[in-house]
């Protein structure tokens, strides 16, 4: 790919970030309520004179229209401004939780990833068989099963009747653990929800995989191959799954945002200290400024990634440049 085009994705990617921050900002003003009610609801305040200063103190008796332009400035300076909810900056906020959501959801990515290549393949592989009949029915069931639901499955499986997994957290309390022994509990705590969080990906992977697999065996450059006299197993891992991932990739970029949603639902069941957790927190506690900030970062993430989904599928075919 030329420099030309490097350098011109992200100013392209410029007006849709810009949107999307400006349509998450009004959208979540038009709620009814705000943090004041919240803090005044917890102090027991229902004088109005009082609740109408600490509107006028924190800005917000202002136009949405100056607070919004306020607010992409600040953003400009990296500034995602202050929560009066938990007292503390909104990026020292972000900057606890971001890590354990990219933790779980790149690992739940990567999971899914691996694992849903390799069932579409051996579907695809054993195409009206037994085996391709049985994996279409698991991958159906992931498919159709809530996560919420799978989640409490696999912690009353593997927490509670097996007591092999953790029942959630991110790790061992009252425990001073370190070096190996500290990766090794983190890494106990993340087998349930990360796997929670893939299966769905994992099914929906497979089928994607499988469907392009049986579209590409029929090109004609799979009959030559196989007229050539090469092994099975080189024409499908080499050849065939290579083109098969085109449309893999493409949907790829759109998960990030995806799992970024999914994971409220999974921090919550498996009470995992991340971003998503701390979204439906903001919710409940009217905290806007924490909500946006949160809104605009996924923007970011879904934006880069398709950036990054595009360049990977002009790796694997250079004709898209074109």
């Amino acid at each position: 790919m030329s420099g030309r085009v490097l350098l011109s994705i992200p100013f392209r990617a410029l007006p849709t970030l810009l949107a999307a921050i400006v349509v998450s900002f009004l959208l979540l003003r038009l709620i009814p309520g705000d943090a004041v009610d919240v803090m005044a609801s917890q102090v027991a305040l229902s004088n109005e004179s009082d609740i109408a200063k600490w509107r006028h103190d924190l800005g917000l008796d202002r136009s949405i229209g100056e607070q919004l332009l306020d607010y992409i400035v600040n953003l400009a300076r990296l500034d995602f401004g202050y929560s009066h909810i938990y007292n503390m900056p909104v990026a020292s906020l972000i900057g606890e939780r971001l890590p354990s959501t990219c933790l779980l959801a790149g690992t739940a990515f990567v999971v899914a990833i691996i694992l849903g290549i390799l069932a579409g393949v051996i579907s695809g592989y054993a195409k009206g068989g037994a085996l391709d009949q049985l994996t279409s029915a698991v991958l159906l069931l992931l498919y159709s099963v809530p996560a919420f639901w799978t989640g409490l499955l696999l912690i009353e499986v593997f927490a509670v009747w097996l007591n092999w997994l953790p029942l959630g957290g991110s790790q061992s309390l009252g425990l001073d653990l370190s070096g190996a022994a500290r990766i090794g509990d983190r890494l106990r705590h993340l087998v349930l929800p990360a796997v929670t969080l893939a299966l769905f990906y994992i099914a929906v992977d497979a089928r994607l995989v499988r469907a392009s697999m049986l579209e590409v065996q029929n090109q004609d450059y799979i009959r030559t191959a196989i007229a050539k006299g090469l092994d099975r197993h080189t024409i499908v891992w080499k050849h065939m799954l290579r083109n098969a991932l085109l449309p893999l990739t493409a949907v790829a970029g759109n998960r990030i945002g995806a799992m970024l949603g999914g994971a409220v639902t999974i921090e919550t069941v498996f009470n995992w200290p991340g971003m998503g957790r701390l979204a439906f927190e903001a919710v409940l506690k009217r905290d806007f400024t924490v909500l946006t900030a949160i809104l605009v970062l996924s923007a970011f993430f879904v934006i880069a990634a398709n950036i990054i989904v595009d360049l990977i599928q002009v790796w694997i075919d250079p004709r898209i440049e074109h």
